[in-house]
């Protein structure tokens, strides 16, 4: 979902400018060397899972939609530094742009974990005897494992 919603900014920017909505799209193919809408639609999908995953890991559970903006904003600067030095069709699309779009990204992403944190309280919750993880870091990892007496770590921090 938010690999689809966060090309809006440079989408409308493009709109507005005159310039082609499925320029970035085309652009983004040059990474998998594959220019063009197919090759940018398959970047574009495999760039935004392996950085959701790393958001999902990074993002702590408290304002997680601002700290995802600001992840947003450093994945643009590593992703457009890199990109603008390699591939020309890149380093051509307006920068402001597709900063608001990795911005975006990382504020929808955020969203996401933070609505399914809530889903998740309030299940973990509903069934006794479950301990929800004391990060989303152990959530990808998997529960930590009952210790004797049925208390887990994050039961002995709170």
């Amino acid at each position: 979902m938010a690999g689809l919603l966060s090309g809006l900014p440079s989408t409308m920017h493009a709109l507005a400018t005159g310039r082609s909505p499925l320029a970035a799209a085309r652009a983004a193919g040059e990474v998998v060397r594959r220019p063009g809408l197919p090759g940018g639609v398959a970047a574009h999908a495999v760039l935004s899972v392996l950085w959701g995953a790393v958001l999902g890991v990074l993002l702590p559970r408290r304002r997680t939609v601002a700290w995802g903006a600001v992840g947003g904003a450093a994945i643009a600067l590593l992703d457009l530094t890199i990109a603008a030095h390699r591939y020309p069709p890149i380093a051509a699309l307006p920068r402001a742009g597709q900063v608001a779009d990795h911005v975006a990204f990382g504020a929808l992403v955020g969203a996401v974990l933070s609505r399914r944190d809530r889903w998740h309280v309030g299940l973990s919750a509903s069934h006794r005897g479950r301990v929800e993880p004391s990060s989303r870091r152990d959530a990808v990892r998997g529960w930590r494992g009952r210790r004797r007496g049925g208390a887990t770590s994050a039961n002995r921090r709170r």
